[in-house]
């Protein structure tokens, strides 16, 4: 038989990488050595992911769906390609449906392509289920179109496989960290901010829709749900192709190089940044400003910034920036003060998100209490409430939360 290692390297298109677990998996079945280190990382992979079933046909189903080359991103852009790029792909799915076909035997290699049973007990995700489909089909044509499906409803690469992500900067490498679940079930599960989700949700879907959409900025008080509400965004659209990238302060450096990476997918992409504010030494907001509006380097047409504050400007102001002018005894803003706050009114939308009043936080404690079957009578809930909030010094829905939490 034609060794695994040979197979796989055959592939014109769907190639993977020399220190890929693919890769390993393959060289230790290929070897008389012991292959202990390479399953090793497998089963590290599959209790990772939350892979069952068949850890081969897993590892296998991963490789090809996070393989970014000319076939499938053109499928991914258009959702159909080149007839010399088809025919080519077909070519190498039937080396891969050969390396579907040949699962490795043995002691160690019966439980693996067995594991957790029949696989019922790991939770289905999108590379168990991909595994599990491209292992019924028949030919190479079969195992071509369902691999579409995927590229079709999920992309290729990382991006297919989360909705959201997390910018990690490594020895000056910019990559996404795909971020388990997919935040809340949806605005739907928030309580309360009625008008401030709406605002919010008719400027995403006119971004998903491609028609004119903004910037927005979530400021308010603490503990209000801002950044859940973005967070939302992404378990309600994620199946319509929004991805949410979250991206800390220290890392708006590498906001070009993102974006060049975004303005190639055909993902609509929110970047959010959480608990947004600048002190009055701090520079990085120049990089902001930048890519909001009027720089070289301008976010492309999908990509949206969603930021959120408890500062309606951002940037930490001060008196000192009002005294270097004065005219006929009128203060003017200086133009340091006019340099701060040209951050905020980049953002197209301004939503704010106001401190419950009391009314509010007892209706929020209510619904909270009913979804999480609290057996409490109504009088004895709010009087509970009541004495939380102000043991807590706050009321927000995070309080109310948090007071449920302890119940």
């Amino acid at each position: 038989m034609e060794k695994y290692t040979e197979q796989l390297n055959n592939s014109l298109l769907f190639r993977v990488s020399e220190d890929s677990l693919l890769q390993k998996l393959c060289s230790s079945l290929d070897q008389t050595a012991s292959p202990g280190d390479a399953l090793s990382l497998l089963l590290a992979r599959a209790w990772e992911k939350g892979w069952g079933g068949n850890l081969w046909h897993c590892c296998l189903a991963e490789a090809l769906l996070m393989n970014e080359n000319p076939y499938t991103l053109a499928f991914e852009l258009r959702d159909e390609t080149d007839c010399s790029l088809r025919r080519l792909a077909l070519k190498d799915m039937e080396l891969w449906k050969k390396l579907f076909d040949t699962a490795p035997h043995g002691p160690v290699w019966d439980e693996l392509i067995s594991f957790g049973g029949d696989g019922s007990q790991v939770t289905e995700n999108v590379i168990t289920k991909l595994a599990k489909d491209l292992a019924e089909c028949k030919n190479s044509e079969d195992f071509l179109k369902n691999l579409h499906n995927y590229i079709k409803n999920c992309g290729c690469g990382t991006y297919s496989l989360a909705y959201r992500f997390r910018v990690e900067i490594t020895e000056g490498s910019v990559s996404l960290l795909p971020l388990e679940g997919n935040g809340c079930s949806g605005l739907s599960q928030l309580v309360g901010y009625e008008s401030q989700k709406k605002l919010l949700v008719d400027n995403t879907e006119s971004f998903l829709a491609g028609k004119g959409s903004n910037n927005v900025l979530l400021y308010g008080d603490a503990g209000t749900g801002k950044s859940t509400c973005v967070q939302a965004l992404a378990a309600e659209y994620g199946s319509s192709g929004l991805r949410v990238i979250e991206i800390h302060k220290h890392q708006f450096r590498a906001i070009p190089e993102l974006l060049a990476d975004l303005a190639k997918r055909r993902y609509r992409f929110i970047l959010l940044l959480d608990d947004l504010s600048f002190e009055e030494n701090e520079t990085e907001y120049k990089y902001l400003k930048a890519v909001m509006e009027g720089g070289a380097q301008t976010a492309p047409e999908n990509v949206r910034i969603y930021a959120t504050s408890n500062r309606r400007h951002l940037v930490r102001e001060t008196w000192s920036d009002r005294n270097d002018v004065e005219h006929d005894g009128d203060i003017h803003r200086s133009d340091t003060m006019e340099e701060k706050l040209s951050l905020a009114s980049r953002f197209g939308l301004q939503i704010f998100y106001p401190a419950p009043d009391f009314d509010e936080y007892q209706n929020i404690v209510a619904e909270l209490a009913a979804r999480n079957g609290i057996q409490l009578s109504a009088e004895e809930l709010k009087k509970q409430a009541a004495a939380w909030q102000v043991r807590h010094g706050s009321r927000s829905g995070r309080t109310a939360k948090q007071f449920i939490d302890s119940l």
